[in-house]
Parts: C-alpha cells; sequence; structure tokens
C-alpha cells in the first residue's frame, strides 16, 4: 500500500441499470483484422506529490507492449498505446477518461495510477475493463470492470467494499513479529487524510497481533522529521512503518541517523521499492541499511527467475528499476493474455471484461501472487494471505527474503473507512 492510499472516495451506489443494461459494444471484427489495438494508460505523471512519482507503472507496461509489439503483437496485431497525464487531479482525470474511452475509443485501460481516480464510475458505466490499476484510493473495490493489481474480494456494486468498509490483513506484522522478534513499533503519517486513515490501519493491526505501537505524525507542508526520529530513539521502537512518501522516507531516515535512532526494520511500501535507494538514502546509510519492503508481487532484483530476467531485459535503457515498473509490466500481461483469449471472437471490450471477470489465481508467469476476485456477499474475517518481502543492502540491492508462495499467514481481516 502506497502513501496517500486508501482515500479519496468513490461515490454512492450506482443504479443497478448503469452496470447491467448498457451497451456493451460487441460488434464482432471482420476475420483477419490487422488493425492495431488500442488501450489507454492514465497516469498521475504531473501531480501535488512529486514529478514520477506514479510512472513506474506507465513505464513497465509501455516497455511491455513493445516488446510484445516487436514479436508480432496479438495475432499479428499491434498493441497501440495510448497516454494521458491526469495532472494528479479529479477534473484532469475525468478529462483523460473521457479522452480514451470517447474520443481514443480505447479496448481497455491498463496500469491506471492516477492520485484521483474521480472518473472510475464512468469508465465502469461504460464497461471499459480496466485492468492492473494501483488501487490508490478505493475505486477498485467499488466499481465493476475494474481489475487492480492485487484483486478484490468486495462486491463491487457501486458501494467502496461492504457497506463502505474496507478490510486488510495483518501479514505485514505477523511476519516481523515471528522472524524476528519485533514488539514495538511505530506508525509514521502526514497530517493528510488518506495518510492519516492507512495509518489508523498500520496502528490498528499492530495492536491486533500484540506490538506496542507509537504513533507519529508530522504536517505535511512543514514536516519536523527531526522530532519523530528523537521520539523514536526515546520509545525504543523494533519497527516503523509509513503512510507517506518516498521523499519523506528518505528525510526521515537522515533524522533518524542524525539523533542516532536505531530499528530492527524501517518498513516501507511498494512505491518506495525502487533501485534509486543508495541515491536518495544516500545521507542516511545505517538507516538505509535497515529498509524493508513487503508487498505482493516478485521482487525486480529476483534476476533468477525467468519472468523477471525477460522484465529486465526488456527495461534496460531505464534509468532505473522499481517494483511498480515489474507490476506495470504485469498488467500489461495481464490485458494481453486476455486479448489473446479474444483472438477469434474480437478483441472486443466486452470481450476482454468476460475474461477478466473470470480471472482467478492469476499470476504473470509468477511475477504475482495469485491475484483473485471473488466478489463476495460479507466481509472475510479472517483469510490465508501470501507476502513477498525484501530488504535493502549495500553492494546487493534488494534480497529477497524467502519464497512469496510461501511466506503466508492465516490473519485476521480488520475493517477501515477509507
Amino acid at each position: 500500500m502506497m502513501v496517500l492510499a486508501l482515500s479519496t472516495a468513490c461515490g454512492s451506489r450506482l443504479p443497478e441499470s448503469d452496470f447491467e443494461h448498457r451497451d456493451r459494444g460487441t460488434a464482432s471484427e471482420p476475420a483477419g483484422d490487422r488493425t492495431p489495438i488500442r488501450v489507454g494508460i492514465v497516469t498521475s505523471a504531473t501531480s501535488p506529490v512529486g514529478g514520477n512519482a506514479f510512472t513506474g507503472p506507465r513505464d513497465g507496461a509501455k516497455a511491455y507492449f513493445d516488446r510484445l509489439n516487436a514479436r508480432g503483437g496479438v495475432d499479428g496485431r499491434l498493441v497501440e498505446v495510448r497516454e494521458c497525464d491526469d495532472g494528479g487531479s479529479g477534473v484532469g482525470n475525468n478529462e483523460c477518461v473521457h479522452e480514451l474511452i470517447d474520443e481514443e475509443k480505447v479496448v481497455a485501460l491498463v496500469a491506471t495510477t492516477a492520485l484521483d481516480y474521480a472518473g472510475a464510475s464512468r469508465v465502469s458505466r461504460a464497461r471499459v475493463p480496466d485492468i492492473g490499476g494501483q488501487p490508490i484510493g478505493a475505486a477498485y473495490d467499488t466499481y465493476p470492470h475494474l481489475y487492480g493489481i492485487y484483486g478484490s474480494l468486495a462486491p463491487r456494486d457501486g458501494t467502496t467494499g461492504w457497506d463502505g468498509k474496507q478490510y486488510g490483513g495483518t501479514e505485514v506484522y505477523r511476519y516481523f513479529k515471528r522472524e524476528h522478534g519485533a514488539r514495538t513499533a511505530a506508525v509514521v503519517s502526514y497530517n493528510q487524510p488518506a495518510s492519516a486513515a492507512y495509518a489508523r490501519l498500520v496502528e490498528r493491526g499492530l495492536k491486533a497481533e500484540g506490538y506496542k505501537v507509537v504513533t507519529e505524525q508530522v504536517d505535511f507542508a512543514l514536516p519536523n522529521f527531526r522530532a519523530v526520529a528523537a521520539d523514536l530513539k526515546e520509545q525504543g521502537a523494533d519497527l516503523v512503518f509509513d503512510a507517506i512518501d518516498s521523499h519523506g522516507n528518505a528525510r526521515l531516515c537522515e533524522a533518524m541517523d542524525d539523533v542516532g535512532a536505531e530499528v530492527t526494520a524501517k518498513v516501507t511500501n511498494v512505491q518506495n521499492w525502487t533501485s534509486t535507494v543508495t541515491e536518495d538514502y544516500k545521507d542516511a546509510p545505517r538507516c538505509r541499511n535497515a529498509l524493508w519492503a513487503t508487498g505482493s508481487s516478485r521482487n525486480f532484483e529476483d534476476k533468477d527467475q525467468d519472468a523477471v530476467r525477460e522484465f529486465r531485459d526488456a527495461t534496460n535503457d531505464l534509468e532505473a528499476h522499481s517494483q511498480w515498473q515489474l507490476e506495470g509490466w504485469a498488467a500489461a500481461m495481464w490485458f494481453t493474455d486476455a486479448a489473446k483469449a479474444c483472438a477469434d471472437r474480437g478483441v472486443t471490450r466486452a470481450c476482454v471484461d468476460d475474461h477478466m471477470n473470470r480471472s482467478q489465481g492469476y499470476t504473470a508467469d509468477g511475477l504475482l501472487i495469485p491475484v483473485r476476485f471473488e466478489r463476495l456477499a460479507e466481509p472475510p474475517k479472517s483469510r490465508r494471505t501470501c507476502l513477498s518481502v525484501a530488504r535493502w543492502e549495500d553492494g546487493r540491492g534488494w534480497v529477497a527474503q524467502g519464497d512469496m508462495n510461501n511466506t503466508c499467514f492465516d490473519v485476521p481481516q480488520l475493517s477501515y473507512e477509507p
């Protein structure tokens, strides 16, 4: 989960007819059609969070489609990518959705990474499959035809989660308690609604696993990380979790090194799982080597894995690598698998959506922990959840800590309001 996650909201329940009775655009394509298959990518490439904060999934998806096209595309049809930068605003997002769906007539959206996915309901009403998007807000647990990169168990009938509540597990906290004996944990967030909401969920999860919890909140505009670091040292925290961005993480680490606050693990999120750690944390060597990341996809540095090697080979020209790039690559693969399944009948929105709706246990050639969409009538009280874990080591980069498909826990699911 990333900074500013669990946020913004996605509206009230829409009339059932909006989802079930609109024209699906199922006209068949002519046999032997070789016209390009058009997909759209919406990215908050420029946003209040800062440049390049959201571009990883886009770059990974484009790299996949470039390689796919070099190999002949889908049944001889190239994939044509149309990009739109929504500027990180709801207005801009609605404009991008209109442009791509109504004007560009894309078959699907792929690897959406939007700070404010205000256009989500419009995407759903148009029955355009949105494949492998990042769940920065609540949209992927709210609307049908949206398929987040980590899956969803929620009904997705126009109301977020179950009666407006979403659920998250405690597997990350269970891991550090079991593997490293951690007992005291700090949670650092901004005084910003989405960041604070995520921090509250982390706090509840830690308490459910028996941790003593220290909460720290800093001003989003003028954060005093040194005061936070000093308190972390005084409290003797074993772990530090955060709901802040990459820049904030780096500044917090610098402050921790300055005051001598040492922890077993500074646990960050998938957004900060990048190859630029040495540069980003150049002034915090001690904290840098205590960085851990957790997620639901295979470490992009696991080069002994064939699927990871292919991703790395295709993205060699990028200045840096990241877990979000790998997940964008997986999203593009997911769309491609759906398009290939539809090749005989016609690669239409309806066919691709039908394929996605039946997706159960998708792994993108082993890059993802099996993804499921189940639409459970009631939220699960507990769930077996697997975890990808990596630790940063200078000279080695991100080192995987065991296999993600075997690092699994039966953990409670806790509710929260996004």
